[in-house]
């Protein structure tokens, strides 16, 4: 019986290191997008890089796109399909090459978006979203609850905001935006923590090296999304323009 018992006791310890190892690799590739992401954005905005992408009136504070820009800011688009295909196909140096380009190309693109807040609160809003992420993070890693049917909603919500999104392009409503930032916030933060807790359950103790970086690869991304999508939308929110 104690034999059980000390056996049981060093399989834990094993899945829970192995755990632990994984969720950090997961973490740290998410960082590394993120670095990425905020360096590529920095030296188009600080560069003659701009002249690429951008028509820029410093007079009028006002930027617009070029047609090589327009290419860059469609390109995470299709990288998002390339990488759905690379998960499964691809090797593991492709695996990282598509998630490395993804964060660079989404650093260009969202450069007007940047342009036009200063440069204070954007650190302000990105200290509140760490945080936010941080909190939903924790919880869902931690939580004994199932966060499926949260998920699934949310998901759901998610679908229904794209529409009014895409609605609202004709409509051209400042309180619709507004309303849809709000929401799309309360989303990622569920998403946030419904990713996390569906990275941790993908764990699996047996898996090789390969599948196991492929597996953060993947998680990795969902989470920068969440990141992603709660700052720009925390950004409209609170953020002070030029």
């Amino acid at each position: 019986m104690e034999i059980k018992s000390y056996t049981s006791a060093v399989e834990r310890t094993s899945v829970d290191e192995g755990l632990r190892a994984y969720m950090i690799k997961v973490y740290n590739f998410m960082a590394g997008g993120l670095c990425l992401t905020a360096l590529v954005s920095f030296l188009i905005l600080n560069t003659s890089l701009i002249g690429l992408f951008f028509n820029l009136n410093q007079a009028a504070g006002t930027i617009s796109l070029s047609g090589l820009g327009w290419l860059m800011f469609i390109a995470p688009l299709i990288m998002v399909f390339a990488f759905n295909w690379v998960i499964t196909r691809g090797s593991i140096a492709q695996v990282q090459g598509v998630f490395w380009a993804y964060a660079a190309l989404m650093g260009a693109s969202l450069t007007p978006i940047l342009f036009m807040y200063t440069t204070t609160s954007m650190a302000k809003v990105f200290l509140i979203t760490a945080g936010t992420f941080g909190a939903m993070s924790l919880y869902g890693y931690t939580t004994k609850r199932d966060l499926t049917g949260m998920g699934s909603f949310l998901i759901m919500g998610l679908w229904g905001v794209i529409i009014a999104t895409i609605v609202n392009i004709f409509m051209r409503s400042a309180a619709m935006d507004y309303a849809l930032s709000y929401i799309t916030v309360a989303i990622f933060v569920g998403l946030t923590a419904y990713d996390t807790q569906a990275i941790r359950n993908m764990y699996m103790s047996a898996d090789t090296d390969d599948t196991l970086t492929r597996k953060a690869v993947a998680g990795a991304l969902s989470l920068y999304l969440d990141f992603i999508n709660l700052f720009l939308n925390l950004l409209r929110i609170m953020g002070d323009r030029r």
